[in-house]
């Protein structure tokens, strides 16, 4: 199958993060005509600029989407937008609601009207399970960032399909466990854990741009896809990750104590990828689900989806994995990142 890359013109927003630089490989990778890196982040401009190839492809450009005029000068002449720019910290949203509302909001309002003034063919905006009955800042503005995007496909006013894709924990990014665990190894411990019995979805950042990769083919607009996504218990995922790194230090894994620091302000306990309404509409593929907006749930046909014999069942059935098959995955996320 051709990639859908292949001789576009693309721009990401936020494409300095773990998840827009590994779009933008991808996109080199798979023969992107251009690319256009947007991004507030000065030194993460030029860091990726270091390591990337050099090639005329690449455009990088020092912007913020809460600018309505930078944001539509970088989608001219673009035919996709990934839209990976957010604040995604549940602890810094929590504390910072304002600025949360206006990156995760108005930000990607600002994107969207872009978008249609630009004539853009397709946006694919990057959610989170933190949306699915938010009680926490982060988790609020994704999930109206969700119902802006997915009202485009209402309004008949432009040709752009919108759609968004709904991640778990991605496991390897910047800000996520690894590195944070790494760093508090190296020096010895103690590791710090919420709650023993907390569990999350997790990706890797190749599974995240896959699920990307599927929305961006199949979209008719206004879509949720929400990958099928093992479910962890973060003790499990914390000794994993002290088997796998401890060595590495000079410690034993026994060596590294664990403290418990007790759920934050603004996370929840338990995550959960649909909620209930969702469930009685969701399509299933192989891979992932598929939320239709509400007013094509008949109308439109994705192939090879399907409704799920009993969602409900899936949800109550489903187990956190054990810990030799998390050790398994650390150690392929650790080794690929050295």
């Amino acid at each position: 199958m051709a990639s859908i890359l292949k001789g576009q013109n693309i721009t990401v927003t936020g494409g300095t993060g773990s998840i827009g630089g590994t779009i933008v490989r991808r996109a080199l990778k798979e023969g992107a005509k251009s690319i256009k890196i947007f991004s507030n982040d000065e030194n993460g401009l030029y860091e990726l600029e270091e390591k990337l190839e050099k090639t005329n492809k690449l455009e990088f450009i020092i912007g913020d989407i809460r600018d309505e005029d930078s944001v539509r000068d970088a989608l001219k002449k673009t035919n996709l937008v990934f839209h990976a720019a957010a604040l995604k910290h549940v602890d810094r949203c929590e504390l910072n609601p304002f600025e949360t509302v206006s990156v995760n909001i108005i930000g990607t309002n600002n994107v969207a009207k872009a978008s249609i003034k630009e004539k853009v063919k397709r946006v694919i905006s990057i959610s989170t399970d933190k949306a699915v009955n938010p009680i926490g800042v982060m988790g609020a503005t994704k999930l109206v960032a969700e119902k802006l995007i997915m009202s485009e496909a209402y309004h008949q006013h432009s040709n752009t399909i919108f759609t968004s894709v709904r991640f778990g924990n991605v496991i390897d990014t910047r800000g996520s466990i690894i590195p944070r665990i790494e760093n508090q190894i190296q020096h010895g411990g103690p590791i710090t854990l919420t709650d023993r019995k907390m569990q999350r979805f997790f990706m890797t950042k190749e599974q995240a741009v896959d699920l990307i990769m599927s929305a961006t083919r199949l979209a008719k607009g206004g879509e949720i896809f929400v990958l099928k996504m093992p479910l962890l218990r973060l003790e499990d995922l914390f000794d994993a990750i002290k088997q796998v790194i401890a060595p590495k230090y000079g410690f034993k894994p026994s060596q590294i104590k664990t403290k418990i620091i007790g759920v934050r302000p603004g996370e929840k306990f338990n995550e959960y990828l649909l909620n209930d309404y969702e469930m009685d509409h969701v399509l299933e593929m192989k891979d992932f689900f598929i939320i239709p907006p509400l007013q094509y749930i008949t109308k439109n046909k994705y192939p090879g989806a399907k409704k799920p014999k009993s969602i409900h069942s899936y949800f109550e059935n489903l187990k956190p994995i054990k810990k030799k098959e998390i050790i398994k995955i650390i150690k392929d996320v650790y080794l690929n990142q050295k």
